[in-house]
C-alpha cells in the first residue's frame, strides 16, 4: 500500500506509487544525546535523582557537560568519555527495526539546521530510516546528556526549550497515509501534536503504539495519561516497570504484574520491561511472564 504521486513525463500525468514505512515514529524534535559512563561521585554533583529524566535549559546543559569534563581531567591527552549519537525512544527504535531487522521505518518530526541536525540525519540515513517526513527548520536540534552509572541507571538532562520542534498544525494525512503503525512517546510537552496524529490515524487505520516516557512523567501527568488510555486510541503500550507501576497507584507500592494487568484492560497489547529479568507481556487473550 502506498502514496499515490502525480507527476509529468512528456507532458503526460503518470501515476507513480512510493511505497509508505510500515512504521512511523513521531518525534517532534530530532534528537542528539550525550552518553557518559560515570561514576556516583560525580552524579551527586548534578541535581536530578538517579534513573529519572530532567528537563534543563541551554544553559544548565552545558553546566552538566562541563562538570563531566572537570571530572575527568578532559584535556588533549585526556580523551572526553562522552559519545554523542543520534537519540530519542522513537528515534532509537525506528533505527533499530530498520537497520537490524530490516522493517521498513520512517520518521516524523523537525531538526535543526546545525551540526546536531547533520548528525542526525547522517546516522539515521545510514540505517535507512525514511527521513522524506523529517522538516528541516531554522534554529537548535535537541539535546539530551544521558549519563550510565555503575549500578546501571540511566540518567537523562534533555534540553527543549529552544529547539525547533513539528507542530501539531505540520502534521498531513500523507504523513501516514499507507502505514500500518504510529509510534508514540508520551510527553506532556507533545500532547498537542500527539493528539492531532492520533485523529489522522484513526481516519487511515493505522494502530498506535505508546511508550510511557518515564516514571516522573507518569507521577506528574498521571491524570493526563490515564485519559489517553482510556480512550480506546492507543493498541499497545510499553512501559519499564517503574512506569507502570506508579500509573497504576500514583506511587511505587505495587508489583509489575499488577501493573501489567492494569494495562491489559485498557490496551489490546501491553509490555512491562524489567531490566535485566527480562519483560512481561500481556494480550487480551494472553499473558507470559
Amino acid at each position: 500500500m502506498g502514496v499515490e504521486i502525480q507527476r509529468k513525463i512528456n507532458d503526460e500525468n503518470v501515476i507513480t506509487v512510493a511505497v509508505a514505512p510500515v512504521i512511523v515514529g513521531l518525534q517532534r524534535s530530532a534528537l542528539v544525546d550525550h552518553v557518559a559512563r560515570v561514576d556516583l561521585s560525580l552524579l551527586s554533583r548534578i541535581p536530578g535523582e538517579p534513573g529519572g529524566s530532567f528537563h534543563v535549559a541551554i544553559d544548565e546543559l552545558n553546566f552538566i557537560l562541563n562538570e563531566i569534563h572537570t571530572h575527568n581531567d578532559v584535556s588533549p591527552k585526556n580523551v572526553s568519555p562522552l559519545k554523542t549519537i543520534e537519540s530519542g525512544s522513537v528515534d532509537n527504535t525506528t533505527r533499530g527495526l530498520a537497520g537490524g531487522f530490516g522493517i521498513s521505518c520512517g520518521i516524523i518530526g523537525a531538526c535543526g539546521d546545525d551540526d546536531q541536525g547533520s548528525l542526525f540525519i547522517d546516522n539515521m540515513g545510514f540505517y535507512k530510516v525514511d527521513l522524506s517526513r523529517l522538516r528541516l527548520k531554522n534554529g537548535p536540534t535537541t539535546q539530551c546528556v544521558c549519563l550510565v552509572d555503575e549500578l546501571g541507571n540511566r540518567t537523562m538532562w534533555p534540553c527543549l526549550s529552544s529547539a525547533v520542534k513539528v507542530h501539531a498544525s505540520d502534521l498531513a494525512t500523507v504523513d501516514l497515509r499507507g502505514s500500518k503503525w504510529l509510534m508514540l512517546r508520551y510527553a506532556i510537552f507533545n500532547i498537542e501534536v500527539i493528539q492531532a496524529a492520533i485523529k489522522i490515524v484513526k481516519q487511515e487505520g493505522l494502530y498506535v503504539s505508546l511508550d510511557l516516557a518515564s516514571f516522573e512523567m507518569v507521577r506528574k501527568f498521571r491524570p493526563s495519561i490515564l485519559q489517553l488510555l482510556e480512550s480506546g486510541s492507543v493498541d499497545i503500550c510499553f512501559a519499564n516497570e517503574d512506569e507502570a507501576v506508579v500509573l497504576l497507584t500514583g506511587d511505587n507500592k505495587a508489583d509489575p504484574e499488577s501493573a501489567l494487568e492494569f494495562l491489559g484492560k485498557h490496551y489490546e497489547w501491553a509490555v512491562v520491561t524489567l531490566r535485566l529479568r527480562g519483560m512481561y507481556s500481556k494480550t487480551r487473550k494472553f499473558c507470559q511472564f
